[in-house]
């Protein structure tokens, strides 16, 4: 199950970058945090910061909320996503 899930998350990853639409940003969000939980390799990913980057902290803010998430729960996350704004991934 989990390769067939790996599987999928890659597709929903191409389907988003390929896509032109534009997105909320608190779904860019949801998309940045879910794509860097499943995909870190050394547990909690933190994006480098510079002093009153206001970006950078809205990213950060969105990594502390799923990390609590399993890297198989962050890619199914990333997978709903870009199915309730993208489209079915086949």
């Amino acid at each position: 199950m989990p390769e067939e899930n790996n599987k999928k998350f890659l597709k929903a990853y191409k389907m988003a970058s390929a896509t032109d639409q534009k997105f909320p940003p608190d779904v860019l969000l949801h998309f940045y945090a879910y794509y860097k939980r499943a995909t870190s390799k050394n547990g909690f990913y933190l994006p480098p910061t510079s002093v009153g980057d206001l970006r950078s902290a809205f990213k950060v803010n969105a990594l502390v909320q799923v990390k609590d998430l399993t890297k198989q729960e962050a890619q199914e996350k990333y997978i709903d996503l870009v199915e309730e704004y993208i489209g079915s991934i086949d």
